[in-house]
């Protein structure tokens, strides 16, 4: 018999947020499935802006990486960078499983679905200068802002501890 899980809705997320006493703002938007599409769509969000690569290695350790939407991240270069295998895509199939949300809405915000923290966390160490992070509350037809503290303990309170790397 197999055993589904409950993924978190927004709500959820929110909620979250609340319990730990986490101010956000979110705006609503349609739908964004690339940076640019992100940039044209946003208006005057402010803040870092963020892009995020679910990537797998090739001993199967699944790694979100987080970082300013400009950032260069050299694939060949960032297994030395974090301590991986050589990096691949993970498959949308996989992203759903760990992190409950689409191609197109890969956030931070999806390790609430880890529970069994198998993802591990890298942020890019320009991005957590920056006061005010971007990223998709779960979905992709909206942006959450949050404190860059803030967003450390939130992934903290998921039961994972990310490493902050410089990437670019």
């Amino acid at each position: 018999m197999e055993i589904t899980r409950a993924i978190a809705s927004r709500e959820d997320l929110f909620r979250r947020f609340a319990e730990l006493g986490i101010a956000t703002h979110t705006t609503e938007h349609p739908p964004v499935f690339t940076v640019d599409e992100a940039r044209a769509l946003r208006g005057s969000i402010p803040g870092g802006h963020c892009k995020n690569l679910f990537l797998k290695d090739k001993k199967g350790v699944v790694w979100l990486v987080v970082a300013l939407e400009d950032a260069v991240v050299d694939l060949k270069a960032l297994p030395e960078k974090i301590g991986s295998g050589r990096l691949s895509f993970g498959s949308a199939a996989l992203m759903r499983e760990l992190l409950g949300v689409e191609p197109g809405s890969v956030t931070p915000f999806g390790l609430i679905n880890d529970t069994e923290h198998r993802v591990k966390v890298v942020l890019d160490s320009a991005m957590m200068q920056h006061d005010r992070l971007n990223y998709h509350p779960l979905s992709n037809d909206a942006t959450t802002t949050i404190r860059a503290e803030d967003l450390l303990r939130f992934i903290r309170s998921c039961g994972h501890e990310p490493k902050v790397v410089k990437l670019d």
